[in-house]
């Protein structure tokens, strides 16, 4: 199954606890997320926040006084884990010349996988349509 999704991103400070004080936040809110992800960029950490209800995030987030960046588009995988899981989608993708800005993939155990890719803001309709993403 392949799904459009909503992240928000963010920069914030590089320390250690930084991290767990946002996902314990996120927690104590009732706010599930999707998928998280946080890496080191120009001295800071940019994080990515993919909530299962964005409305309800973002809410809770402007309560909390949390500046969000701004609502963007990803693409979320979850299927079963097989070898060369993910080589049909990348397949179609170069296929089409859409060049895939980064990925994220995982296996989830008990034979289940998931994935999230981005791609540019100019081909994400084109995406949509390509790979059949609701």
């Amino acid at each position: 199954m392949i799904r459009k999704v909503v992240y928000f991103s963010m920069q914030v400070p590089n320390r250690p606890g930084v991290g767990v004080e946002m996902l314990r936040s996120i927690a104590k809110g009732k706010q599930n997320l999707l998928a998280f992800t946080g890496f080191p960029n120009g001295g800071k950490a940019q994080v990515d926040f993919v909530p299962a209800k964005p409305v309800e995030f973002a809410r809770g987030a402007k309560k909390k006084g949390v500046k969000l960046g701004k609502k963007k588009t990803a693409f979320l995988v979850q299927g079963e884990d097989r070898v060369g899981a993910l080589v049909r989608i990348l397949e179609k993708l170069a296929k089409a010349k859409i060049n895939m800005v980064a990925m994220d993939a995982v296996t989830g155990g008990s034979r289940r996988f998931g994935a999230i890719f981005w791609v540019r803001p100019k081909d994400i309709a084109r995406t949509s349509r390509l790979l059949g993403a609701r």
